[in-house]
């Protein structure tokens, strides 16, 4: 800036002085929130440690539920549970995999724990199964809630074409499932001032997801439902968080390889219940309840908020899945010829 454009610039603020106050003021507010969110991004996603297990019942006795506890996110839940000292309830409909789950429990912690076993198909809503549960449930001291259990489309599908009966299977298992389940441990955590609840979450519930409307509006439900649900019982002691989760390695997905991006089960699961209480990358994001604990997803998570495009979002995530769709349906045709 010549002398000329200096002077110019200076009498412009010198015949607006407050106009130019308020301006600077705003972008110095500005400015400073996007640092402040920034740190607190960072240090709760890479520097700080969340809530000690201990506090709800880690090494004392206490049990952790955990649905969809036969593979993948579910089964890393229940084995490193078990390593932190729980109990664990192992609740899914595939009674050999939850009993090889179990083993290898047993053998990670010298059988210095208990596990048990409770088979319930959660798509069947069977009123007589969800009462054993809850019945069994009600003689257990449980200081963990692990709502993993999850179902997706059999593969991107416009709603309009998409079968009944697997959108029924979807709310109930996604749905249906968090309620009842949740309700029945909820009361004696209350009473006994403790406890923790963590509702398994996805992106799709952030960005609306076009051909996967039923799931993304499912798991859109998780985050409302928690958020007000951990308001409810924060003065009674229990700590509910919904775990917001972009891609890991898993049947539901259909991925494969790990990546920056796509952890595997235990790597994703360790962050999870090493950040207990913040919320990382969803940190003020007006999501109360709410966290994004793999160290990427919580930095994706904080650019969306930052960019705020959601509609564009919204876009690339229907080309992205009508892609995958015409890769499945080719895949399909493969198969079909090959019999």
């Amino acid at each position: 800036m010549d002398a000329t454009a200096l002077k110019v610039w200076l009498d412009q603020i010198n015949s607006c002085p407050w106009q130019y106050t308020l301006l600077l003021s705003l972008g110095a507010l500005t400015f400073a929130r996007f640092t402040f969110k920034t740190l607190v991004v960072f240090f709760q996603t890479f520097i700080l440690s969340g809530i000690d297990l201990k506090k709800f019942g880690a090494k004392k006795g206490a049990w952790a539920v955990v649905t969809g506890a036969s593979d993948g996110i579910g089964r890393e839940f229940a084995i490193q549970l078990g390593s932190a000292g729980f109990n664990v309830l192992l609740v899914a409909r595939n009674a050999k995999m939850l009993n090889d789950v179990a083993v290898e429990i047993a053998t990670k912690t010298k059988s210095a724990v208990e596990t048990n076993i409770y088979l319930i198909d959660f798509a069947q809503n069977d009123d007589l199964k969800y009462d054993g549960l809850k019945a069994l449930l009600h003689t257990l001291d449980v200081g963990v809630l692990v709502n993993n259990v999850g179902k997706s489309h059999a593969m991107p599908t416009y709603f309009a074409e998409t079968v009944e009966q697997e959108n029924a299977d979807i709310v109930a298992i996604n749905v249906n499932a968090t309620i009842r389940v949740t309700h029945a441990v909820l009361p004696g955590m209350i009473q006994r001032k403790r406890g923790l609840v963590l509702n398994l979450g996805s992106f799709a519930g952030l960005v609306p997801s076009p051909m996967l409307a039923t799931y993304s509006g499912t798991k859109a439900f998780l985050e409302t439902f928690t958020s007000a649900l951990a308001d409810e019982v924060r003065s009674h002691g229990v700590v509910v968080q919904h775990l917001n989760t972009y891609f890991v390695v898993s049947k539901m997905s259909n991925i494969r390889r790990t990546s920056a991006l796509i952890p595997s089960p235990a790597s994703y699961v360790r962050a999870c219940l090493s950040k207990i209480g913040f919320s990382c990358g969803a940190a003020l994001t007006q999501r109360p309840g709410t966290l994004t604990a793999f160290w990427s997803h919580a930095i994706l998570d904080y650019a969306m908020h930052v960019i705020g495009w959601k509609s564009q979002f919204i876009a690339y995530t229907h080309s992205l899945h009508k892609d995958i769709r015409r890769r499945a349906l080719r895949k399909q045709e493969r198969e079909a010829k090959k019999q």
